[in-house]
């Protein structure tokens, strides 16, 4: 059976989002780091609600939760692509998969600093 593109506008992007979903459905579900990333975006969001953080803070906020969860989930894709090319060890693939973790601390150096400006001066 071959693949046929859906070329319509609306049906096209249905099918996107469709397959965007079950993305982060598998993302969010099977692997660990998504999943400690996305408890602690729930986590922020909750404190978000309670200590009332204002319209600008909800903006830096969610802005870094989107952030980390995009990089962190792009950082899986490329272990999982490095990993089917070479199931074992290879040098330049783990240079590969820590250029890819190495962009994920820096999204999440970025989430703490704004994480830290948010709250500090609302506990202090």
């Amino acid at each position: 059976m071959e693949f046929q593109k859906d070329n319509t506008f609306f049906t096209g992007r249905l099918k996107s989002v469709t397959y965007a979903f079950k993305g982060a459905v598998k993302l969010i579900t099977t692997e660990h780091s998504i999943i400690v990333q996305f408890s602690i975006g729930i986590m922020m969001t909750i404190a978000g609600f309670y200590f009332g953080i204002s319209k600008t803070e909800w903006l830096f906020q969610t802005l870094a939760i989107g952030l980390i969860m995009s990089v962190e989930g792009l950082n899986t894709a490329i272990e999982k692509i490095a990993d089917f090319i070479h199931p074992n060890y290879h040098e330049r693939i783990g240079f590969i998969k820590d250029i890819a973790a190495g962009a994920v601390f820096f999204a999440a150096l970025t989430a703490i600093a704004i994480g830290l400006i948010i709250y500090i001066p609302i506990l202090l």
